[in-house]
């Protein structure tokens, strides 16, 4: 006699903030419009489903009657809707106030656009903290599923993780269901028949538990063919229907009313399995694998297994910087927000609840880390999120009512890495400089564009690059075993590179007199310096022309010392950073070859109406050109769909070498080049005054003619998958 099961179904559906319309728009073909057409012929099957809520505003947008056919559903009890915070960040990211109106906001978005209760709430990426148990609860949050891996940590044995269990924090309780690793695999992967087979296998008065992407049906590869062409999911719902008599659908919310709780069990830190691979770098991700899979083969040691953890989802702000420029920007945005309320200094509260709009829009997930999916490696999501929170900022501006022209310098550490950051800003850039790391400037805000010219990505190792560099024949990916090992063009080999410095601007280079342009675009050029990573002091000044950072190191180049200043100014009412370079104490028969590099991000290569200039307006190629000039005055940089314009111009003639600088990334459509910067370096031969000085200024001059918008895929050079 088969047991009697309950099989509890939940779907997550997703697309990012930044995301192309037409991404959107073929998921939704693809994938969410198939899967509802064919859930509605079998009325025996009920499921849970999250839909996140940049995905849920399009679909509003642009598909409302799908939203309407949820809603009908839910009336009938076939469909639980379920909630989460409104733009999917990862809650243990967030301040606690954030998660509190994340959460909250999209339960009352949700229960008045589908006039339903929500309940329970999706976890994203199911990174879980046990500080949120508070949060979610006093949010109205009743249950939440998150992955059996979490239990096994906490010391469940597999045979206590068919059922849901209760978590405690501050005094409130929440039900946790575990999530099937078994059946995230099989689904939709394996025969249907493997589904059945496995809940053949559970103790009567089980619950079966199964949560995962919704994208897995017809927008991964191959899978809308697999799933509905050749009929694996109507072989999948009719299977359950025609074993109704022993299989209970059952939606989330009745299991957590009906099936008493194992018990209350105090979960870690933790989310999926894969996920605390992804986190770790590639050679302790090795490491771990490895050590899983031998402990799986240890009679005396399986128990010991789920003890091995793996890393921490905050420690992608440790792998990649560029996701910790991106979570102290939002956190400084946050703080912000949080004084003015604080403060009551609000005279315009449309402009605060706008503002915090755009904070929760620049809190989404996808772009602060990276796995099985491109992530951080997708410009198109680090400039939505850089879009969205500098919106923020001017929002704030609006709701205190600053004057129209400004300037200021602040300091502080703004990235809580125990230095001290210095940001120049007016009413139309906004300037972060780290003084410990070479003097650069790391963030470089065009506030009405709303865009940050360095949101750019430096170029690292990761476990995958091994079998870009192997070539073609490896059959799966070996981050995600169940993901082919494609790759997307040829030649991926070559350009894996690795940077040893960060690729932001005002990094300083001394190089050989008779380095080659080639050598220093493919990073042979040897480094013959101290001062492009070096700690600069520094100090801001006021004066009536606007603020001024100085910064200033004692250094080296070929072992001989000298100093070396750079001063950064910026006026009220201005779209330029003025920029002098002074070195001193150098010897009479001193030569030195110094190169000052910038980086533009977010300017596509090999792209329409993106283009170098010289400073009369002749075109020089497309900004993936590598150029050598030998004797310029300045260059410029032109991107007529941003309409904008970066102009620098030199106080003495300089040479000039561009070129860009690419990934080699994973995403779920296989290996691809994706294009994160274009480097402008103007170099010099130093030859120093009698007194011993050389000084050189540059301006670097930002226009924009219209305000960013949401991008076409058509507009966008980059490629993007459909599912980040």
């Amino acid at each position: 006699m088969r047991p009697r099961v309950r099989f509890v179904f939940v779907l997550h559906n997703h697309q990012p903030i930044g995301n192309f319309d037409s991404v959107f728009a073929e998921a939704y073909e693809r994938s969410y419009l198939p899967f509802l057409d064919l859930f509605e012929k079998h009325p025996g099957i009920r499921i849970g489903l999250h839909t996140s809520g940049p995905l849920a505003e399009w679909l509003d947008q642009h598909h409302g009657e799908y939203l309407d056919r949820l809603a009908r559903l839910a009336a009938e009890g076939r469909l639980e809707i379920v909630g989460g915070a409104f733009y999917e960040p990862i809650l243990a990211m967030l301040p606690s106030r954030d998660r509190l109106g994340q959460v909250q906001s999209y339960r009352e978005w949700l229960e008045r656009r589908l006039a339903v209760r929500v309940r329970g709430a999706w976890v994203a990426e199911r990174v879980w903290d046990p500080g949120m148990t508070a949060d979610l609860a006093e949010a109205g949050v009743e249950w939440t599923i998150l992955d059996d891996f979490h239990f096994k940590s906490a010391g469940l044995a597999n045979e206590e993780l068919d059922r849901p269990w209760l978590t405690e924090g501050d005094g409130h309780t929440l039900t946790v269901f575990p999530v099937s690793e078994h059946l995230r695999y099989v689904i939709p992967f394996d025969s249907p028949h493997a589904t059945i087979d496995h809940l053949a296998t559970l103790r009567d008065g089980a619950v079966a538990v199964f949560g995962d992407d919704g994208e897995k049906f017809g927008v991964w590869p191959d899978t809308h063919r697999a799933v509905f062409e050749e009929g694996w999911l109507a072989t999948f719902f009719s299977l359950i229907e025609a074993n109704a008599d022993w299989i209970e659908m059952t939606l989330p919310s009745e299991a957590a009313a009906d099936v008493k709780p194992g018990g209350t069990i105090w979960l870690p830190e933790c989310s999926y399995r894969e996920m605390t691979e992804w986190a770790l770098s590639p050679d302790d991700a090795d490491a771990c694998r490895k050590a899983r899979r031998f402990l799986s083969e240890q009679p005396d040691l399986v128990r010991a297994g789920r003890f091995l953890r793996g890393g921490s989802w905050r420690n992608f702000r440790h792998r990649y910087p560029e996701a910790m420029e991106m979570y102290a920007r939002m956190m400084a945005v946050s703080d912000r927000l949080e004084s003015i309320r604080i403060a009551a200094r609000v005279a315009d509260p449309v402009a605060l609840d706008a503002a915090t709009g755009h904070l929760y829009r620049g809190q989404c997930n996808c772009s602060y880390w990276h796995g099985a999916f491109g992530g951080i490696y997708l410009p198109h999501l680090r400039n939505a999120v850089y879009q969205e929170l500098i919106a923020a900022d001017r929002a704030a501006d609006d709701a205190i009512g600053r004057e129209a022209t400004w300037v200021e310098a602040t300091s502080g550490d703004f990235n809580y890495d125990g230095h001290r950051e210095v940001r120049l800003t007016n009413e139309s850039l906004d300037c972060w400089f780290a003084p410990h790391v070479g003097g650069m400037l790391y963030e470089l805000d065009l506030k009405h564009a709303g865009h940050n010219l360095l949101a750019t990505l430096d170029r690292r190792p990761e476990a995958y690059h091994a079998q870009v560099l192997a070539g073609p024949g490896a059959a799966r990916s070996v981050i995600d075993a169940s993901q082919q090992a494609t790759f997307k063009q040829e030649g991926l080999d070559r350009l894996v590179r690795y940077d040893r410095f960060r690729r932001k601007t005002l990094i300083d280079h001394f190089y050989d007199l008779d380095v080659s342009a080639s050598a220093v675009a493919d990073g042979d050029a040897m480094e013959r310096g101290d001062f492009a990573e070096g700690l600069y002091e520094s100090q801001v000044e006021h004066d009536a022309d606007g603020v001024h950072l100085c910064l200033r190191k004692e250094g080296n180049a070929w072992g001989i010392p000298f100093h070396l200043s750079k001063t950064v100014s910026l006026k009220a009412d201005s779209h330029a950073l003025e920029i002098a370079y002074r070195l001193e104490g150098l010897p009479p028969d001193c030569r030195h070859h110094l190169a000052v590099e910038f980086n533009f991000a977010g300017m596509p290569a090999n792209a329409e109406g993106r283009h170098f200039l010289d400073t009369t307006g002749l075109m020089l190629g497309e900004l993936g050109s590598r150029l050598d000039l030998p004797m310029a005055d300045g260059l410029g940089l032109v991107d007529g769909w941003l309409g904008l314009e970066c102009r620098l111009t030199c106080s003495r003639p300089a040479g000039m070498w561009t070129f860009p600088i690419n990934t080699v990334s994973q995403s779920e459509g296989g290996f691809e080049a994706v294009h994160q910067s274009v480097v402008v370096m103007p170099h010099w031969i130093i030859e120093p005054e009698p007194d011993g000085t050389w000084q050189v200024r540059m301006q670097l001059a930002l226009t924009s003619t219209r305000t960013l918008q949401a991008p076409s895929s058509r507009e966008q050079a980059q490629s993007a998958p459909l599912h980040a």
